[in-house]
C-alpha cells in the first residue's frame, strides 16, 4: 500500500515559494500558486497541502483570494493551515470548501480549544519541531515542550490527523526525520503525516514501509523535479 501524497504549495504574498528550514528570508519564488496547484490535479493528486506563511506570521489569515481561486478552479481536497486561530476562521475556510484545517501555535496554546474545535470540523494539529521542541508563530518561537508529548495530548480525540515537521529539515531535500515522525504517531495513535526535508522516490518506498506512517507532504522535492509526482499518483 502506497503511503498518501500530499503535495504542498507554501503561498507568500499569493506566489508559491519555499522556505529553507522554515526562514522567511530564504523564501524561493516558483511561481503562481493556481498554475501549480492545476499542474498537480493534473498529475492525479488528490490532495493539496496548503501553508499561508504570511498568515503564520501575522497570526490570521492573509491569501485567501488566492485560497479561493484555488478551491474553484480546481476539484482538489485542500488541508490548510497557516495563521487560523479562531472558529470563526475555521467556519469561514470550511464554508469556502476547504476539506481540513491545520491548527498549529493556538492548539499548543490552548489545546481545549483545538478538541473542541476537533469536535465539530475536520481538524488537523500541526506539531512543528526543532530538536524534538515545538515550534510556534511560523516557527519564530521554540517552547519547552516536547512533540511527543504535545501529541499524546489528542490520543483518543476526534482529530482527524497530526501533520509534524522536523524544521531542521524543511527544504533542506534531507530527508525525513523517520523517527521522529513515528514517535509522534505512536504517542497520538492518530493518522499521521510526516513533513519536513523529504528527498526522492527511494525515501518514499521507506515512508511506504512503516506501518506508523499514513501520509507526507512532498514540497521541494517537487519543485526541483527529485521526484515524478505523476508516475507514483497513480499508485495512491
Amino acid at each position: 500500500m502506497m503511503i498518501d501524497i500530499y503535495p504542498a504549495i507554501d503561498l507568500k504574498d499569493g506566489k508559491a515559494v519555499r522556505l529553507y528550514k522554515g526562514d522567511m528570508q530564504s523564501a524561493k519564488v516558483y511561481g503562481e500558486a493556481l498554475a501549480f496547484a492545476q499542474e498537480i490535479e493534473a498529475m492525479g493528486a488528490k490532495w493539496l497541502h496548503i501553508v499561508d506563511l504570511n498568515g503564520a506570521f501575522a497570526g490570521e489569515p492573509r491569501n485567501k483570494e488566492v485560497i479561493k481561486q484555488i478551491l474553484s478552479h480546481t476539484s482538489l481536497k485542500i488541508e490548510l493551515g497557516g495563521g487560523i486561530r479562531t472558529q470563526e476562521n475555521i467556519a469561514y475556510y470550511q464554508d469556502l470548501g476547504v476539506e481540513r484545517i491545520i491548527l498549529g501555535s493556538i492548539a499548543l496554546q490552548d489545546p481545549e480549544f483545538a478538541l473542541k474545535m476537533a469536535q465539530h470540523y475536520k481538524i488537523a494539529i500541526g506539531i512543528d519541531a526543532r530538536n524534538g521542541k515545538v515550534a510556534t508563530q511560523g516557527w519564530a518561537k521554540e517552547e519547552d515542550m516536547e512533540a511527543s508529548v504535545f501529541a499524546s495530548y489528542f490520543k483518543g480525540s476526534k482529530v482527524d490527523a497530526i501533520i509534524c515537521t522536523d524544521i531542521n529539515r524543511d527544504g533542506a531535500l534531507s530527508g525525513i526525520n523517520i523517527e521522529f515522525t513515528q514517535n509522534i504517531a505512536q504517542a497520538s495513535g492518530i493518522y499521521t503525516i510526516a513533513s519536513g526535508g523529504f528527498s526522492d522516490a527511494a525515501e518514499l518506498e521507506i515512508l511506504s514501509a512503516n506501518p506508523h506512517i499514513s501520509g507526507v507532504i512532498i514540497g521541494k522535492a517537487f519543485y526541483e523535479h527529485k521526484i515524478d509526482l505523476q508516475k507514483y499518483m497513480k499508485n495512491t
